[in-house]
């Protein structure tokens, strides 16, 4: 205890003295979801880890997962009394703010919206440089459609601190787009590209509980939550025969989702997949015929948005069947590897699924049109632009 308060007072009153004395600078992102299944986080953690940087994330403890030692750097986690809400939001920005405050780092990286004001004032008052990586548009996303208030102070902070951002990434185009026009600030786009994932076996039949002659399906995501097509696609299986649906991952709508299956009898059809580690969450997607992202045209964010799992599809090399968002459509047209639908609706993901389940050939061509693409819609790809932004950074620590 008195080393630590020694080495944060030296850090406090020398600001320099580590930086002189430890060549490897210090990086802390900061992130509010469940550390361990953010892989955005994850993948561009280990892409500034290997250029010298040691890597500290600093999120909140969300559940047993973070008992284990299944993140690869090292982290912080705070013990949260409110778990969401203004509340939440507010007690975790005042504990982020003191730790950065008391602790010595090089680069402050903040990973959307509700991280950005604690880094924003430390990086201000101790003249470090500031990464924002927004991995949405955040003051567009539909929880906060109909709340003014709250989307308002979230915009107030935006408008009063991107402007004066040297250094910020996003996900797609469109977003980049979006934030030039309001601030005139163009990010760095960086897409969520998954991992090769050559090396990764499907599942075995038998633990995958699927019958003979079975399409099997996969709707995979870490924020399964309104208007992003669950619904739909539940009632879409109730209507099909030969098909299995795996939901794997967690979200608002989850336990919704459960009760839907059941009231329309098909939880013989429906498995539900808790969140897991992604290279288990990818044998999965590879044994499956085919992905569906379902988001639906109601929010801004959605509608801009690249997920993590339209890349994950492609990197099984599994069809994906979308709904048509600007991002996502061009994707899987310039790529010819899946359908996409003229809206999300049970009646289309219908038409979708049997015009896939009823041409195996037609199946079988977009398999290898996805086989293609993975080829360099990939991390190791993807991963370079980090690196290209990055090396300017590290320049100035």
């Amino acid at each position: 205890m008195i080393a630590r308060l020694r080495d944060c007072t030296i850090a406090l009153i020398f600001p320099y003295f580590y930086t002189m004395t430890d060549r490897k600078p210090k990086a802390a992102f900061s992130v509010t979801n469940c550390i361990c299944f953010d892989q955005r986080v994850l993948k561009i953690a280990g892409v500034v880890e290997s250029m010298n940087c040691t890597v500290t994330i600093i999120g909140r403890h969300l559940g047993s997962c973070c008992d284990a030692n299944s993140v690869p750097f090292a982290t912080r986690r705070f013990r949260m009394i409110f778990r969401k809400g203004f509340m939440f939001y507010k007690f975790f920005n005042i504990r982020l703010f003191f730790f950065l405050l008391v602790h010595r780092f090089d680069i402050l990286v903040a990973n959307d919206l509700d991280t950005l004001l604690p880094n924003y004032l430390i990086a201000r008052m101790k003249k470090l440089p500031l990464v924002y990586d927004s991995h949405e548009y955040f003051t567009g996303v539909p929880e906060l459609q109909e709340r003014d208030f709250v989307r308002g102070v979230w915009k107030i902070i935006e408008k009063n601190t991107f402007p004066k951002l040297r250094h910020v990434m996003t996900v797609s185009e469109s977003i980049a787009d979006r934030y030039e026009k309001e601030y005139g600030v163009r990010p760095a786009v960086v897409r969520n590209c998954s991992r090769n994932s050559a090396g990764i076996n499907p599942m075995p039949v038998r633990e995958l509980r699927k019958q003979e002659g079975q399409m099997l399906l996969i709707y995979q995501g870490g924020g399964i939550n309104i208007d992003r097509g669950g619904e739909e696609l539940i009632e879409a299986v109730s209507r099909l025969d030969n098909i299995l649906l795996l939901v794997a991952g967690g979200g608002d709508v989850l336990e919704r989702l459960k009760q839907l299956a059941s009231g329309l009898n098909c939880t013989d059809r429906v498995r539900f997949i808790d969140r897991i580690p992604w290279h288990e969450l990818m044998r999965y997607t590879k044994s499956a015929d085919a992905g569906l992202t379902l988001d639906r045209d109601t929010n801004p964010n959605y509608r801009f948005s690249l997920p993590n799992k339209l890349f994950d599809y492609i990197s099984a090399g599994i069809p994906v069947i979308a709904g048509d968002l600007p991002e996502v459509s061009k994707i899987i047209r310039e790529n010819d590897c899946g359908l996409v639908m003229p809206e999300v609706t049970p009646d289309e993901i219908v038409k979708a699924v049997t015009r896939l389940r009823d041409n195996p050939e037609y199946l079988n061509k977009l398999r290898q049109n996805a086989v293609k693409a993975s080829v360099f819609l990939n991390w190791e790809t993807e991963s370079e632009k980090v690196k290209k932004f990055y090396y300017g950074i590290l320049k100035e620590v």
